[in-house]
């Protein structure tokens, strides 16, 4: 067995993934000690000790995995989560002193992410919510033309009552983002139901208030926001990320399959289960669609 596969057998192993996954406990937990000044003043020069030893085994690890790749040590940056891993140790090899004092000390904190790259349940979450991020875009061009057709009409239903939360069209969006998130919203609902003389909004006076109860505009904004925004859009959000977790968890356990195909050690039983169900899903939900399709189709001929 060359050099390269030795260390390939080294990296691929459990007992290797374990010492990297409690060398990033380690830094994150360096990281969290270094904010107490009492423990810095009197056991500073250990903590920042154990901190350099802590990304030279980083830098270690790098140099281990390129060498695993023989004479192509290039191949190492064909994966994302390597170029991932490596860019957060050269910022963490920033000196933390003088002007790059800050982002060494922010590179230190960033080590903790490195988590998500050795659990294979965080990295799956990752990588769902990154493919996920077209629909989630569409989702949110949905949202924005939600608050904007909102923001509009709070200026122009309630600037004259409550200016503090509806003077302009930047302050009316920052009042629907704390709606939205259903933070003490009702503390912008009651000035606009009973008026700001009997219900004051928070803060100091605002100059140019003029006291003017709308409780049917109020009722009709406010619930039909809260729940278009709330309710429906943030569900779509949720939606989206759910289905990109499963086609992610389904791609995964494919490609596992693949893996375990391509070195000849045949499949398990719980492996050709896993395949089947991921078949029979695929067939209900095209099914599904076959069937909503004849549907409507029959619905077409029966009104002809």
């Amino acid at each position: 067995m060359s050099f390269s596969e030795q260390l390939r057998t080294i990296v691929d192993s459990r007992a290797f993934q374990r010492s990297v996954f409690a060398l990033i406990l380690l830094g994150a937990a360096l990281a969290g000690l270094e904010t107490s000044r009492s423990l810095m003043e009197g056991h500073g020069g250990l903590l920042r000790f154990l901190d350099r030893i802590v990304v030279a085994l980083f830098v270690v690890e790098a140099l281990m995995k390129m060498g695993a790749h023989g004479r192509q040590p290039w191949r190492y940056f064909r994966d994302p989560w390597n170029c991932f891993d490596f860019a957060i140790v050269v910022l963490c090899l920033i000196p933390n002193t003088g002007e790059f004092a800050v982002v060494g000390r922010l590179a230190r904190i960033l080590r903790t992410l490195r988590m998500i790259r050795v659990v294979p349940r965080l990295q799956m979450l990752v990588t769902s919510l990154l493919k996920g991020l077209p629909s989630v875009a569409y989702v949110g061009l949905l949202l924005l033309m939600l608050f904007y057709i909102y923001g509009v009409a709070g200026v122009f239903l309630f600037r004259d009552n409550d200016p503090f939360h509806f003077a302009s069209l930047e302050r009316s969006f920052l009042t629907l983002f704390g709606v939205v998130t259903l933070d003490n919203w009702d503390d912008v609902f009651y000035p606009q139901l009973f008026g700001t003389d009997v219900y004051p909004a928070p803060g100091a006076p605002v100059k140019g208030e003029e006291p003017v109860a709308q409780p049917a505009a109020a009722i009709l904004y406010f619930i039909s926001f809260v729940v278009m925004g709330t309710i429906i859009v943030m569900n779509l959000v949720v939606g989206v990320i759910l289905t990109s977790i499963q086609e992610a968890q389904t791609e995964r356990d494919r490609e596992a399959i693949a893996r375990a195909r391509e070195s000849e050690k045949g499949l398990t039983l719980a492996d050709e289960l896993t395949v089947l169900e991921h078949q029979l899903d695929d067939l209900r939900s095209h099914l599904h669609l076959v069937r909503a399709r004849v549907e409507e189709g029959g619905d077409d001929g029966k009104q002809e």
